[in-house]
Formats: structure tokens, C-alpha cells, sequence
């Protein structure tokens, strides 16, 4: 039942965020190993993105991908919020009856492995091939044929084999980690300091909702690199081979130095308003759909 939980919160989350995912996709796709300046800005800032895409792919073009991605989210955010659940319920976060940020880290990155591993290959559709597939005028990074997300898994896997379908792993593992890490201790941590601090009714729905907040702007801040990489690692072409390494880059690493040394800093947040407008709004939630469906859940045992 607490995967369940996770999951159908997440997917909540994500009905409403998707069209956030898109704009944030192509943003962080726009000017791919290209120094400011010498690339076509399709995409000038968030409301931009949202009013391009709007125009020539269509509103359709704004939910790209959402069965893959609502199928991701139950994968991924059921395991991940089910485990910190379990772990949370065994009392393993607390140290003298409070929450231990030590623990709630180590606890939150553990659950975010196990989750990016199990849902990295709809993962793989979702974040780039199907979301950032467009019209020719307003294309950025590279672009996939796929029809839908069965046809996107069925030629990856028959042209790459089962490893195929895990490619660029390397890159969701680590952004998952730090995200769950961050997440998950700083609205545990956020939840006792307002339950402590007294301003709203014990089991108020606020609570959750004011943790989330603020765990919301720590997470987009911590995972915009690594959702940077995660989204080239995903989305670049595989060579003529057919062998699954990518044309431009060869894991993890060398997409961080790589989008560090061409592009600066800066380049590793691109898509920054982008991803809060995204991240943050999922994060909020997730984590209050997935605190009141547990109180809920409670009640109803």
C-alpha cells in the first residue's frame, strides 16, 4: 500500500506538471555544446517556450508524452516514496524522537536509486525522445520518429538490445539520488519545524503542503545540473553502429565537464525558471498528495 500511495500521488502531480516537463525538455536541449551566441534561440524564457510550442506543435504538443511519463512516475515515485515510507514507519529517520538529517539523506538517496534504476527505461521515452521530438522550425537537440511510447520501447530494444532501454542511467541515477535525498530530508525536516513551531492545527493540511514548499526550491536548486546531463545523456544520437554509446558524450562525467568547459556554469542551469516551474510544483504535489493519502489511508485501517 505505501507504493501505491507513492505512486498515485506522483501521478497526480504529473497530470498537472507535464506540459512544465515539456518546456523544461526543450529549454535544456536548446544550444546543446554551443557557446551563447552562436546558436537560434527558439525558446527565450518559460512563457516563451509555452506560447511557441502552443503555436506550432499544437496544446497536444504541451502533453507529450504523459502516459509514459504518468507510467513513470508510478514506477519510479512508487518505489521511492513506498521505501522512504517503510523506512520512515520503522522509525529508522528518528534520533531521540527527531528527524536526523544524516538519515533522512541516506534513507532518501537509497530510495531514489532503487527507483531511478526501476524506472529508467519509460524514464528514457519521457524526458527526451517523445518530448523533445517537434516541428522542424522549432526542433533542439536530436530528433527521434517514434510514434507513442510502445513504439519508442519496441525500437530501442530492437536495435540496442535490453541494456538499450537503461541507456544514460548513469546520469538518472545520481540525479534521482540527489533529488530524493534533498527532497525527502528537507520536507521531513521542514514538517517538524512548522508541526514545532505551532502556526497551523496539529494534522492540518498545511503542514504538508508549507514543507513542500520549501523542499520544492532546495531540490530544483540541488538537481538542475544533473538534470541538465540527464536530459543529453538521454536524448543524443547512438552511433552508426547501432551500438548503444552516444555520439557525444560517453557517460555521466564527461557530459558534466563537457556542457561545463563549452557552455560555463551557466549551462549546467540552463532551463533553471523552467525546471522550478516544473520540479516545484511536482514536489509540492507529490509530497502533499502523498502525506494526505497516507493520513487518509490511516483513517480508513
Amino acid at each position: 500500500m505505501d507504493f501505491a500511495l507513492g505512486g498515485v500521488a506522483a501521478c497526480g502531480a504529473c497530470f498537472f506538471t507535464n506540459p512544465l516537463e515539456v518546456v523544461k525538455t526543450r529549454m535544456q536541449l536548446q544550444g546543446e555544446l554551443r557557446s551563447r551566441g552562436t546558436y537560434r534561440v527558439h525558446y527565450r524564457n518559460v512563457f516563451h517556450a509555452f506560447y511557441t510550442i502552443g503555436k506550432v506543435d499544437g496544446l497536444a504538443g504541451l502533453q507529450k508524452g504523459l502516459v509514459p511519463g504518468l507510467l513513470y512516475q508510478l514506477c519510479m515515485n512508487g518505489v521511492r516514496l513506498g521505501s522512504y515510507a517503510i523506512i520512515e514507519s520503522a522509525g529508522y529517520i528518528h534520533t531521540d524522537g527527531r528527524v536526523s538529517a544524516v538519515k533522512t539523506t541516506l534513507a532518501g538517496a537509497g530510495a531514489g536509486v532503487v527507483g531511478a534504476i526501476m524506472g529508467s527505461p519509460v524514464y528514457l521515452q519521457v524526458k527526451t525522445h517523445l518530448q523533445s521530438q517537434s516541428t522542424a522550425s522549432i526542433a533542439v537537440g536530436h530528433q527521434y520518429k517514434h510514434e507513442g511510447m510502445i513504439h519508442a520501447l519496441r525500437v530501442i530494444y530492437r536495435q540496442h538490445g535490453i541494456l538499450g532501454l537503461w541507456r544514460g542511467s548513469s546520469a538518472a541515477v545520481p540525479r534521482v539520488s540527489v533529488g530524493s535525498a534533498t527532497q525527502l530530508s528537507t520536507f521531513s525536516s521542514a514538517k517538524e519545524l512548522v508541526v514545532d513551531l505551532q502556526v497551523f492545527p496539529d494534522n492540518s493540511w498545511l503542514v504538508a503542503l508549507i514543507a513542500g514548499m520549501i523542499s520544492s526550491v532546495v531540490v530544483v536548486l540541488a538537481m538542475t545540473p544533473f538534470d541538465v546531463v540527464s536530459t543529453r545523456l538521454y536524448n543524443q544520437p547512438i552511433d552508426h553502429r547501432g551500438k548503444s554509446q552516444g555520439q557525444l558524450y560517453k557517460g555521466f562525467t564527461d557530459c558534466f565537464s563537457k556542457a561545463l568547459k563549452k557552455e560555463g556554469l551557466t549551462g549546467l542551469y540552463k532551463g533553471l525558471g523552467a525546471s522550478y516551474f516544473r520540479l516545484g510544483p511536482h514536489t509540492i504535489l507529490s509530497l502533499f498528495f502523498w502525506d494526505e493519502l497516507r493520513k487518509l489511508y490511516q483513517k480508513l485501517r
